[in-house]
């Protein structure tokens, strides 16, 4: 059984995601222990580790976090693809990315009314919408009590997964008040641009 413990306090977005990730690709181990400082890299890695086979543990220690992640048994990527996961991989995954609360530029009333409409209308993309990716002034979208957020709720309760930039939420001071998605880090982003047939700018 191999154990592997990272110290990745005071490392920024997505560091500690991505030494994470090295540390899976480079040992495979059984049992990894990540200790952060802030709860975007807690929430970060704990999702990381749930999408790698490993079940998650987080538990507070003092100012910090320790993340531990136990895996048995056979990896994510030798498990057997069930039926519906080859029908969704033959499905269009479209990623709708969103840098800002408001659509187009001249008017923010106008932009906000624009950026509401065009998100109650992603519905029409059907099962084909697979992302919504919210970053930057984008992540406002997802605070409770905005009106885009009921709307982005909908879209997330039929499915659709919304990602909300940890870095950003922190930067405005809304990690307390974000009401959808997961919070989400540069590395995931980057990686739905990768994986997505078709991408919608907003």
């Amino acid at each position: 059984m191999t154990d592997i413990s990272i110290d990745c306090k005071g490392l920024p977005c997505p560091q500690p995601v991505l030494r994470a990730k090295e540390a899976i690709e480079k040992d495979a181990p059984s049992r990894l222990v990540i200790v952060v400082d802030n709860d975007a890299a807690r929430e970060n890695v704990s999702r990381f580790l749930t999408m790698q086979g490993y079940a998650v543990q987080a538990e507070p220690s003092g100012a910090n976090h320790v993340i531990t992640g136990t895996r048995e048994g056979e990896c994510a990527e030798c498990a057997v693809i069930s039926e519906a996961e080859i029908t969704a991989e033959t499905n269009e995954k479209i990623l709708v990315f969103i840098p800002a609360e408001t659509l187009g530029s001249g008017d923010d009333t106008l932009g906000g009314n624009l950026m509401y409409n065009f998100i109650l209308t992603l519905k029409e993309l059907g099962s084909d919408l697979w992302r919504i990716i919210l970053v930057n002034g984008g992540v406002k979208l997802a605070v409770s009590g905005n009106r885009c957020q009921e709307k982005l709720k909908e879209l997330e309760d039929a499915g659709v997964s919304v990602l909300v930039c940890g870095t950003c939420l922190e930067f405005f001071g809304l990690n307390d008040q974000r009401g959808v998605g997961d919070v989400t880090n540069m590395l995931d982003v980057v990686t739905s641009f990768q994986l997505a047939t078709k991408t919608i700018r907003a």
